[in-house]
């Protein structure tokens, strides 16, 4: 169309118009076919060339990638706050575990069966993790801020806390790793929220950028690793102190001698004080709502959460 024959409101349109193509829309522009189109060219854009991509010296591109990815995804989500379920990718919920029990009993092994009753008595935790996703997720539905359960998006305690968020009709996150044997997500996260990592560090650092609130399933070195850097974290004053809930004295305090840590001067008798033992899913719901006053009247700048 010819520029004089545009209307004034077409033009008045180029004042925000794009002046320059995407970099979507470079990237699918059709090609005729090339020389240059071999895999031993360096023809290709930049961002759109994985081998380049994925070169060793592209490290800090792609950690600055596996950083802005989970955090712009969120933003446009309207994710603000969240709880963080830490736990043990090997508890199973209970009915699992009573079939457990039934097969080690019919085999007669004395092995099988000791640890299908372990499985059996651990097996609470799975229960208490979902209970607890679904207590969050639909107490602070009317929220003006909405508090979301994130978890490291595998099985077992993972599991629990995105299926019990999923089972109330709720929204939540999983921040998967990719590891050397095969880890699928659990199928009750969103998949909108659903993030795959290479790099643990930057994962995390997501668990915290949003978190009101970290609560610790028993677990192992995994478990372990997320909780005591979020507790150093808060310790040394590196990012703001928030509730984090152990989630079984008899388990936590076989696990790690606290008192120990306090008597030979490694941790201060105030650093006790950082995380609290909880026992059931209300216990830990009720010790949030009376830290945070949770209202759904209140809030309304929707500002329980403060980036690290």
């Amino acid at each position: 169309m010819n520029h004089r024959n545009r209307s004034i409101a077409e033009r008045r349109r180029d004042l925000k118009a794009r002046n320059f193509p995407t970099a979507q829309q470079e990237a699918e522009k059709p090609t005729p076919p090339s020389r240059y189109d071999g895999p031993e060219s360096a023809y290709r854009l930049a961002f759109n060339d994985t081998d380049f991509l994925l070169r060793e010296d592209l490290r800090p591109v792609r950690m600055q990638l596996e950083l802005l990815k989970p955090e712009l995804v969120q933003q446009e989500q309207k994710i603000e706050s969240t709880i963080v379920i830490f736990g043990s990718a090997r508890i199973v919920p209970t009915d699992v575990a009573q079939r457990l029990v039934a097969d080690a009993r019919s085999s007669s092994n004395e092995t099988a069966q000791r640890m299908a009753q372990t499985h059996l008595a651990m097996a609470r935790y799975y229960d208490e993790a979902r209970l607890f996703a679904q207590l969050v997720t639909e107490k602070s539905r009317e929220f003006a801020t909405p508090i979301y359960v994130v978890t490291g998006g595998g099985p077992g305690i993972m599991e629990a806390g995105n299926r019990g968020a999923h089972e109330v009709g709720g929204r939540s996150i999983g921040l998967n790793i990719v590891l050397p044997h095969e880890q699928a997500p659990n199928p009750y996260i969103t998949p909108e929220l659903c993030f795959q990592f290479h790099y643990f560090g930057l994962r995390k650092m997501h668990f915290l950028m949003r978190s009101i609130g970290l609560v610790c399933f028993p677990g192992g070195f995994g478990t372990l690793d997320e909780m005591f850097e979020a507790l150093t974290l808060i310790q040394t004053g590196k990012c703001r102190r928030r509730p984090v809930l152990l989630f079984g004295r008899d388990f936590w305090t076989k696990l790690v001698n606290f008192d120990l840590l306090v008597e030979t001067g490694m941790i201060s008798p105030m650093d006790l004080e950082l995380f609290r033992f909880v026992e059931t899913a209300q216990e830990a719901w009720d010790v949030l709502e009376a830290h945070y006053g949770f209202s759904p009247r209140e809030d309304a700048k929707g500002d329980y959460a403060s980036e690290i």
